[in-house]
């Protein structure tokens, strides 16, 4: 097993999450089998519990793990999936070490940082590493290992000393450190600055870990001058400087990295087993990033929804309305709506804020109000979900958003004027959607149904069901603890708002469809975290079909995109066994 650890210096964020995931891509391409393992050094169990302000959307796993919105990046770029201790957190590893402790494990002695704590720290990374995270089972032979945060952080020590002390347990040759980290360039001046990778390196070197590769991320492609100079005073070649400028779209990042030599050094450094024979390699990527740049015609869609004033709340939606988009060879906008600028109380306190949301919602092309919790901003998501039916809009509601379009079609279409979600109004006469039984409203973290569950469609010519390729069920993740009304579905449906899908029992409602209408469907299930470049996810995807007017053709042609739509047959796949087909939706 081969161990790559990628650390961060000068700035969080600075995007270890796409290194990393790039890293793991082009090894993944060379024929390599790649897990990957993010540590979150906060002391949070798992991210269940956070705003999504605090560190962007929380991403759900197969086995209901809610995750880190990086594992995300790691399942689409390296279409692996992972399942919740990938994730490993300070909490996870100090509950792990105290239950040991309580059962009496360590025989008497005093339980401390060192040597218990990191001694547990490697081990779960040497037992997750060895998990497979592909379809065909086979273990991993190299796993990419983030850990979050910045260099010389007191709550991330731990970590870096586990590591200084696994470089030797697993031997320099099966263990390489990629240190990112921020050349500054500021507008006075406009010369880029290295003194801040210098002064991180050096920490990073007095912690007892030297950075075999250091990645530096830049607005604009690093000079001669500047590698040179990082390579003198940080203790590298020139040719272990990498440069990672600011690109046009992510699906280049790999591409730079391979331009530089990451696969030539890795290869050479961890002894890889991979013939350095001239192949083409990342075809679907550099075909992907060609396309993107190419776009010419635009697609709106606006997202209606709580957590607008920062992007990543939303991470996985918006990547899969861009893989959707870039599957009809759409450039894709999207309009951020704080759904409270909608409401009639935001005319009266500040009449500007809600003409521009209301002018910005008139002219998308199409509407998604995602998933979220909390009852701010629920009455302007009825608002925008009440026009783009009335108006004929393509509209797609998530999670929330199906509720919500439940609730909505339940005041306007069956008169009850009262209509709402216990969650928001346990005392309505209508309760259309409804707490689910084993919700346990006294705890907070992982009492939600999650992960992944199967639908099953009761309807024959249900547009989503066509949309995923005729299939009668769907395995799709789930992040909810409301759930609309079942003993209600008749009203609904005798005005025309069909329940399409259901769960296994049938007890659960799933998937809704409005009859007459362009492309009206809301889903309980999260589909987006099962999109992938390739794959876009079918919701996602008609919603923009739909917005291109382009749906009715496609499914008249039996689900097949024109020629020009699809990706050539010659593309490297992701996955390294597997030949790029035409892009034609398959049974997720």
């Amino acid at each position: 097993m081969k161990y790559i650890l990628v650390t961060g210096g000068v700035i969080s964020g600075i995007g270890k999450g796409i290194i990393a995931s790039s890293v793991g891509t082009i090894l993944k391409s060379c024929g390599l089998h790649v897990t990957a393992i993010k540590i979150d050094p906060y002391i949070n169990i798992d991210a269940g519990t956070f705003s999504p302000y605090e560190h962007g959307e929380v991403f759900v796993l197969d086995d209901g793990g809610e995750v880190d919105l990086d594992l995300g990046n790691y399942e689409r770029f390296l279409d692996i999936r992972l399942i919740r201790d990938n994730n490993i957190t300070t909490g996870k590893i100090y509950q792990s070490v105290i239950n040991k402790e309580r059962k009496g494990d360590y025989l008497g002695k005093t339980v401390q940082v060192v040597p218990h704590i990191t001694d547990a720290i490697q081990e779960w990374v040497m037992k997750q590493a060895t998990i497979s995270v592909d379809e065909d089972g086979v273990e991993p032979q190299v796993c990419v290992i983030e850990l979050g945060g910045t260099v010389g952080d007191i709550e991330s020590m731990p970590f870096i000393e586990a590591f200084r002390q696994f470089q030797f347990k697993v031997k320099r040759e099966n263990f390489c450190n990629i240190h990112v980290s921020l050349i500054p360039q500021p507008n006075t001046t406009g010369e880029q600055k290295t003194k801040p990778t210098q002064n991180s390196v050096r920490e990073l070197r007095g912690l007892g870990l030297s950075a075999d590769l250091i990645v530096c991320r830049c607005t604009t492609p690093l000079e001669t001058s500047v590698k040179e100079k990082i390579s003198m005073f940080c203790h590298v070649e020139p040719t272990q400087v990498i440069c990672v400028h600011d690109v046009s779209s992510i699906y280049r990042v790999p591409l730079l990295l391979e331009d530089q030599g990451v696969v030539r050094y890795l290869c050479k450094r961890l002894n890889l087993p991979i013939e350095m024979r001239p192949r083409k390699m990342l075809t679907k990527w550099k075909e992907m990033a060609d396309r993107s740049d190419r776009l010419l015609e635009h697609v709106s869609i606006a997202l209606v929804g709580k957590y607008t004033k920062l992007a990543d709340s939303y991470t996985s939606v918006i990547k899969a309305l861009e893989h959707s988009a870039l599957a009809i060879n759409h450039k894709l906008e999207v309009k951020y709506i704080d759904s409270a600028d909608l409401e009639t109380t935001t005319l009266q306190d500040d009449p500007v804020k809600y003409h521009e949301a209301w002018q910005k919602l008139c002219s998308a092309h199409g509407v998604l109000v995602p998933g979220g919790f909390g009852a701010r901003g629920t009455e302007g998501k009825m608002e925008a979900i009440s026009w783009a039916r009335k108006q004929n809009k393509p509209f797609l509601g998530v999670c929330l958003g199906m509720q919500l379009a439940v609730c909505e079609f339940a005041r306007s279409v069956l008169g009850w004027e009262d209509a709402n979600s216990t969650e928001f109004n346990p005392e309505s006469k209508h309760p259309v959607v409804i707490d689910m039984p084993e919700h346990n409203p006294g705890q907070m973290g992982g009492t939600m149904r999650l992960g992944k569950r199967r639908t099953i469609f009761s309807s024959s010519t249900s547009v989503l069901r066509k949309l995923y390729g005729d299939v009668e069920y769907v395995d799709e993740r789930h992040r909810h603890r409301f759930e609309v009304n079942p003993e209600l579905k008749h009203h609904f449906e005798q005005k025309g708002l069909q329940f399409v899908g259901q769960d296994v029992e049938g007890e659960r409602m799933e998937v809704i469809e409005l009859e007459d209408h362009c492309y009206f469907v809301g889903v309980q299930y999260h589909p987006e975290f099962t999109s992938r470049p390739i794959k876009p996810s079918p919701p996602y995807f008609g919603l923009l079909l739909a917005s291109a007017g382009k749906l009715q053709s496609y499914l008249a042609k039996g689900c097949r995109l024109s020629p020009r739509d699809t990706y050539s047959d010659h593309s490297g796949s992701s996955s390294p066994d597997m030949d790029m087909r035409e892009l034609k939706f398959l049974p997720l």
